[in-house]
């Protein structure tokens, strides 16, 4: 797409710092770099191995920089607290010292949320004007689409459901991975391998997934009432092992109709997903400020 704004669309996971040039829906050039344990304790290291995935891949056609970090967000002033797996990052003003830097907009959000809006502009949630994007994976995430745009709340921590008290510990520890490894022993992508192979244990575990996942579904669906929910990570491969017996326990919930109308959508983007949730932030901050509104 030549007339598509080139945004940088940035990770900042625990271990891996991952940013793409995106045009269009499209990943056009990536870098990425590997963080050391020690490294996670020294603020100036991460910045500066964060600027090494962008050097390479900016240029004057940049329009600007959206940024999913795993941590709370102050939107408006881009600044990031206490950021997951990266200690030393306990107070970071990063929407103004990449602006400083690139002389370009930086926007900044939690990375659940990129994923949410990722999916509105590029994905599943297209069609819907009311959603959830929930992000499993070692934890839980989850973004908020009201009115076709992100929920606008004090300290963009809405859609936490992962923090949910559930039986003796928290939805967290019973619908994301943690679930596999804490309560089975098992890595999640050797169950699937057996599940695929018919294994009557591996299919039983699946299935109790199935049911807890549901309970959270259930708990969205009082929270917030959406049209849909889009599940996202890379437990969406195995969702033939746990579908029905989800829709088993959401099917208890007390009101029918909702039931009825509620969609659970499995998001199919690559692995440059969280690049395009993030590129998808700042892409539509800029959209808001151009029709001239701000979050």
């Amino acid at each position: 797409m030549p007339n598509s704004p080139h945004i940088i669309g940035i990770d900042m996971g625990g271990t891996k710092i991952a940013s793409g040039l995106v045009a269009g829906s499209k990943v056009t050039k990536y870098q990425n770099v590997f963080l050391r344990k020690k490294d996670l304790w020294d603020a100036k290291k991460v910045m500066k191995a964060l600027l090494s995935t962008i050097d390479p891949i900016f240029s004057s056609r940049v329009k600007g920089i959206g940024v999913g970090v795993p941590s709370v967000v102050d939107r408006k002033k881009g600044i990031v607290y206490d950021v997951v797996n990266i200690p030393a990052w306990k107070r970071v003003p990063l929407k103004s010292m990449l602006e400083k830097r690139f002389k370009v907009p930086a926007f900044v959000d939690n990375d659940a949320n990129c994923f949410a809006i990722g999916e509105k502009l590029y994905g599943k949630g297209k069609r819907y004007e009311n959603f959830v994007g929930l992000a499993i994976g070692t934890g839980i995430g989850g973004g908020i689409i009201n009115r076709g745009r992100l929920l606008e709340d004090a300290n963009c921590g809405s859609g936490e459901f992962g923090e949910v008290l559930y039986k003796d510990k928290r939805y967290e520890d019973y619908c994301g991975s943690l679930f596999f490894s804490r309560m089975h022993n098992i890595d999640g992508r050797k169950l699937y391998d057996k599940a695929k192979s018919g294994n009557k244990a591996a299919l039983k575990v699946f299935e109790e997934f199935g049911f807890h996942l549901g309970n959270i579904v259930k708990t969205i669906m009082c929270a917030v009432d959406p049209e849909a929910i889009i599940i996202g990570g890379s437990i969406a491969a195995s969702k033939q092992f746990f579908k029905d017996s989800m829709w088993k326990q959401i099917k208890t919930f007390t009101f029918t109709k909702s039931v009825q109308r509620l969609k659970i959508e499995f998001s199919q983007q690559t692995k440059y997903a969280p690049i395009l949730g993030a590129a998808a932030v700042c892409l539509s901050n800029i959209t808001e400020n151009k029709k001239g509104g701000s979050r």
